[in-house]
């Protein structure tokens, strides 16, 4: 049942997202990025975990650190959209790039 919740509620927030986004790109933008997933993690990780601060922390440090390869992402998406690449090169190219950032985060943080 904790799963099906959990589903349905990032149904609910990518679908919000998508139709604030039909009339207000930025502000889905931000409520996409915003740390309303983070802080729902949070709340399931301890739910579940009870008192595993170390887990916390570890995921604190991984979502504050991993927001250099979205950053990432975000800016080679931006820099082809301005290029009008097709969509499925701005993809194929952000993902690209945020891979690696995403490899060095891991790398980084061992």
């Amino acid at each position: 049942m904790q799963f099906a919740i959990k589903l349905l509620v990032a149904i609910c927030i990518i679908v919000i997202c998508s139709q604030i986004g039909k009339r207000v790109p930025t502000l889905s933008g931000l409520i996409a990025t915003m740390p309303l997933t983070a802080l729902i993690v949070m709340v399931w990780l301890n739910l579940e975990n009870r008192k595993d601060f170390n887990l916390m922390q570890g995921y604190a440090k991984g979502a504050a650190w991993g927001t250099i390869p979205t950053l990432l992402f975000f800016g080679a998406a931006f820099f082809c959209f301005r290029k009008e690449f097709p969509l499925a090169i701005v993809l194929c190219i952000s993902f690209g790039v945020w891979l690696l950032g995403a490899l060095v985060h891991q790398f980084l943080l061992r």
